[in-house]
């Protein structure tokens, strides 16, 4: 049985996720962590299933107030999801096959490269070219879909930065609407991944009810910031949170 301090450490870093994971994703880098501190005899599994319940709703909130504002990209966003819901099914099945610390210094590679190059080049998602997707970026589309959704369900950590990159990068999308499609994207991998853990009995149904109010609360506001603020607030937090996964990895790889 948890403690009131307990549950109200959970709600915070659920809203805190909630508002980071709308802006840029990234909030299972805050629920993960919080949810090993409270309950530290869980096993892991079960707290990352718990986490997926939780953030799923606050990104699909996210994507809803997306949508009622702005152009989302669909024929680069749902291609992508597409995949991604597949693939990350399948990451979350290869969670006990393969050891996922190789994988750590890899991604802390690939987080440096992308802030750098998000960082040097000042106009990096500042414009939209409003270009039309062609089945050519549809097939781009579902190959990075694939390749994040299955890292999103068997690792997790980034995923929503090396979306919004991606969609920044290869289709031409300024941040606001890489963000809009990266949540599409993360309710895919999140609604898979949460398949799995939750057919596995690996999800603390309570818990993760306490912690989607507080996500979902997040999300609105966290959308609400987004919105209102534009491309240049979202490219400062993107660093921000980019800058904190690369300490977060560095740590973890070399310590």
């Amino acid at each position: 049985m948890m403690t009131g301090m307990e549950m109200g450490l959970l709600a915070g870093a659920a809203f805190i996720a909630g508002l980071v994971d709308a802006v840029v994703g990234g909030g299972g880098l805050i629920q993960i962590p919080a949810l090993f501190t409270v309950l530290p005899q869980a096993m892991p599994a079960t707290l990352f299933g718990t986490n997926k319940l939780a953030a799923i709703f606050g990104t699909a909130s996210a994507a809803l107030r997306y949508s009622r504002r702005i152009q989302v990209p669909w024929r680069a966003a749902l291609p992508a999801a597409f995949a991604a819901f597949i693939f990350s099914y399948l990451g979350a099945m290869a969670v006990s096959l393969l050891p996922r610390a190789l994988l750590r210094p890899l991604v802390l590679i690939l987080l440096i490269l992308v802030t750098l190059y998000t960082f040097v080049r000042k106009d990096f998602g500042s414009i939209d070219d409003n270009r039309h997707h062609g089945s050519s970026d549809m097939f781009l589309a579902m190959l990075f879909g694939a390749v994040l959704g299955f890292y999103d369900g068997f690792f997790g950590p980034g995923t929503g930065s090396f979306l919004i990159f991606v969609f920044i990068r290869f289709f031409g999308l300024d941040f606001l609407r890489a963000s809009s499609a990266a949540k599409i994207v993360n309710v895919a991998t999140n609604g898979a991944a949460l398949l799995y853990f939750g057919a596995h009995g690996q999800v603390l149904w309570t818990v993760a009810a306490l912690m989607a109010v507080f996500n979902i609360a997040g999300a609105v506001f966290g959308a609400y910031l987004a919105l209102r603020h534009g491309s240049g607030f979202v490219r400062r937090v993107f660093l921000a949170l980019a800058t904190a996964l690369i300490a977060k990895f560095g740590y973890d790889t070399f310590t």
